[in-house]
């Protein structure tokens, strides 16, 4: 047992001791968080990757100029009409060329493409908000189990601290004759359990401070719970519209199913004719020789599949499936969503119910234990009776410290389920990551020697991507 307690001793030590340390309130949990989240970092950057595919989408439309070079070795074959001797010349020809092509009319396949792909990235940053929403809520949870976990320890160490006091007295009484072994026995077991219970508190203090590493990126400190509640809808109807209207994930499926219908009609354009204007600069240099030729031409190339075995027809049917999907997943997520705040408020209410009724059970199971052991002093009452009177005041003790930490919880629950739990609704002071900053670099698909490339090159750099 003493191994035991050494070794949560020293958890306790890595850990951070319940109570001890800078104060810390829970908004600098949740700005730890949003500056600390791998999560945040891995979706910021997927959401980059989403910008660059509308740049990509809009470079279709540009201008293609390319350069080629080959060097050719062949041979010329040929007989002469004055003598019947065949002649054999090797050759060796270097040739360049400068090429240049751009769109004219692909039935508006391409101007369709950077729409959908607009649509993919707005649907990309709401999924960042869900996200972000998801990180804080973990936070909230880490931050007040820590709370919760270092009150229970305390409980619990008051606790042995009590039961030792009653076996001590126990002993005192046993040895006047005025209490029997079995009531010592009694006192020696209780004390054991709490012991081990203390035991179990302390480790899941440990376990809640890595939690709260794990999420906020620092050991917490001394934790101060908020003053009161945030400010959440006054009835569940209003909560459920105003998840329907603005929550991040209702937003995000309305764009993939915007993207969905646009994907269609690109599917419909592939059938249409695609025209280009081609240009053409080349050279022909036969190496060894002054022979040097060169050659230029401009053109109209138009081209359309008459029959592809099928394949145009199930892409327009396979993008109106895609489509159905979409609003199908857009049913779905509303209905999820307003169940989601109703099930928020629901634990909500039972976590305020529980700690009303834990209050006025701790009220009376203290004048209970006090009454008992009183008695106990005076000779009507049993070391057992204080036993028990002492374990409902520590049962109601602690159904308090569980009650209050779930009704915080259950609160910003209430705020993630409409879609307000995130550092602009949460008004935190801290700086934001803007989505829209990056888009506008590339949203006109800059080169790499452009300005707006360099530029680039300078958003990577202070982002610590290259």
């Amino acid at each position: 047992m003493k191994g035991i307690f050494a070794l949560v001793a020293v958890l306790m030590v890595l850990g951070g001791a319940p109570g001890k340390g800078r104060a810390e309130t829970l908004a600098d949990a949740l700005i730890g968080a949003y500056t600390h989240s791998g999560l945040l970092d891995q979706n910021r950057a997927l959401l980059r990757a989403a910008d660059e595919d509308v740049a990509r989408a809009v470079s279709a439309l540009r201008p293609i100029i390319s350069w080629s070079a080959a060097i050719e070795n062949g041979s010329v074959y040929g007989r002469s009409t004055l003598t019947p001797t065949i002649t054999d010349r090797n050759s060796t020809n270097l040739l360049l060329g400068l090429n240049a092509e751009i769109l004219l009319y692909d039935g508006g396949s391409s101007k369709l493409a950077v729409e959908a792909a607009k649509e993919t990235l707005l649907a990309t940053r709401y999924n960042l908000v869900a996200i972000e929403q998801d990180v804080f809520l973990r936070t909230v949870s880490a931050f007040f189990t820590v709370i919760s976990a270092a009150e229970f320890v305390a409980l619990r160490q008051n606790n042995v601290r009590l039961i030792s006091e009653q076996l001590r007295a126990a002993q005192d009484r046993f040895e006047v004759g005025e209490v029997t072994r079995t009531d010592v026995a009694q006192a020696e077991s209780r004390l054991a359990a709490g012991r081990s219970g203390l035991a179990v508190a302390q480790g899941d203090y440990f376990i809640a401070v890595e939690e709260y590493k794990n999420v906020v990126g620092r050991a917490p400190g001394n934790l101060v719970a908020p003053g009161r509640l945030p400010s959440i809808p006054g009835n569940i109807d209003s909560a459920k519209n105003q998840a329907v209207r603005g929550h991040p994930f209702m937003l995000q499926v309305q764009r993939e199913v915007a993207a969905a219908e646009l994907n269609i009609l690109r599917a419909k354009s592939d059938i249409r004719p695609r025209i280009t204007l081609d240009g053409r600069i080349a050279s022909d240099d036969k190496l060894g020789s002054s022979n040097f030729g060169q050659s230029a031409s401009v053109g109209l190339r138009m081209n359309q599949v008459i029959y592809g075995g099928g394949a145009l027809s199930a892409s327009v049917r396979q993008a109106i499936a895609f489509r159905d999907a979409a609003r199908g997943n857009l049913h779905r997520v509303r209905h999820d969503l307003q169940q989601n705040v109703g099930n928020a408020v629901a634990r909500l209410a039972v976590a305020r119910a529980a700690l009303e009724s834990s209050e006025q059970q701790i009220v009376a199971a203290r004048i209970a234990f006090d009454g008992i052991r009183e008695e106990a002093a005076l000779g009507a009452r049993t070391t057992l009776d204080v036993l028990d009177a002492e374990q409902e005041l520590l049962d109601a003790q602690a159904t308090r410290i569980s009650a209050q930490a779930q009704q915080y919880i259950a609160a910003y629950a209430v705020l993630s389920s409409i879609g307000t739990l995130t550092a602009d609704g949460l008004n935190l002071a801290v700086q934001r990551y803007d989505p829209a900053a990056y888009y506008d670099l590339v949203k006109d698909a800059p080169t790499a020697s452009s300005r707006q490339g360099k530029q680039l090159d300078k958003v990577l750099k202070s982002l610590g991507k290259e």
